[in-house]
């Protein structure tokens, strides 16, 4: 098992929270995704190592910005 923490920003309700897990949740491997409003943390667990790319590519498609 794999866990990364990103930041993500232009987060600012539930329904944004909603939507990042489930963009990230869909990645091939993905076991759970936990984000924390206040502070933009998403910490995404998974059976290999993600690449960045792919977890910007599932945040940008759920309409916001990972920054780290």
């Amino acid at each position: 098992m794999a866990e990364q923490t990103y930041t993500v920003t232009g987060m600012t309700c539930e329904h944004c929270v909603r939507s990042v897990t489930e963009e990230v949740g869909e990645l091939a491997g993905v076991t759970s995704v936990a984000v924390d409003l206040p502070t933009g943390a998403v910490t995404v667990t998974s059976e290999r190592a993600l690449t960045d790319d792919e977890v910007r590519g599932a945040v940008t498609e759920a309409g916001y910005t990972l920054t780290a």
